[in-house]
């Protein structure tokens, strides 16, 4: 089932500005890094988010989450988020989009 027109836009929004995160140790936004598991939009435009970093030790581990939520945050027409950091299953190299892995020089 393909969500409603307005959510689409509003999840194209979102992604947008996930791409203005950056992971500090690699030069790519991390939604191409596939550090984005999961983003849920109910129907208040309360976001959801999903997301992991690329290791416990991640040096931004205790601010990258608190960067997401706010960029999220400002897009127009998101009422409320919350973004929770999983560990399962951890992230590796193949998560990262073909854009990513083009520029890192894997392909």
């Amino acid at each position: 089932m393909s969500e409603p027109a307005d959510k689409a836009k509003l999840r194209g929004e979102i992604i947008a500005a996930l791409k203005k995160c950056y992971d500090p140790e690699i030069p790519i936004d991390i939604y191409e890094l596939g550090l984005i598991y999961d983003i849920h939009i109910d129907e208040n435009n309360e976001v959801y988010i999903r997301m992991t970093l690329t290791s416990p030790a991640c040096p931004v581990a205790g601010s990258l989450p608190g960067e997401v939520e706010a960029k999220v945050r400002a897009v127009e027409g998101v009422k409320d988020v919350k973004v929770e950091v999983v560990w399962d299953p951890p992230w590796n190299m193949e998560m990262m989009s073909d854009t990513a892995k083009l520029e890192l020089g894997f392909m």
